[in-house]
């Protein structure tokens, strides 16, 4: 639904450090339903609850993406896309994208 997309996609690396892109609530809450338990802890509880209550309709789904996000930052997983694909945030010029 698009009223539970993230403004912003999160980007997370999993426990294969694949980054994997997180665009709405319900990617969020399957990424912390698969999380290894051993490695969960009151940020992640903080998160998820966040999730949980933005999926009911009780925070908005901002809210929701700045737990996320401040979780996988906590967990050393939170991946800045502009350092791996920097093609994808430059700035297009001329035909077809090609710098003129």
């Amino acid at each position: 639904m698009n009223d539970r997309r993230f403004n912003h996609p999160v980007f997370v690396k999993d426990g294969q450090m694949i980054v994997q892109e997180i665009t709405c609530l319900e990617e969020a809450l399957d990424f912390l339903d698969e999380w290894p338990s051993n490695r969960r802890g009151p940020i992640f509880d903080t998160a998820r609850r966040a999730c949980h209550r933005s999926f009911d309709g009780l925070l908005p789904p901002s809210v929701a993406r700045e737990a996320f996000a401040g979780w996988a930052r906590s967990a050393r997983i939170l991946e800045d896309v502009s350092n791996v694909l920097p093609w994808m945030t430059g700035h297009r010029s001329g035909r077809g994208g090609i710098p003129a």
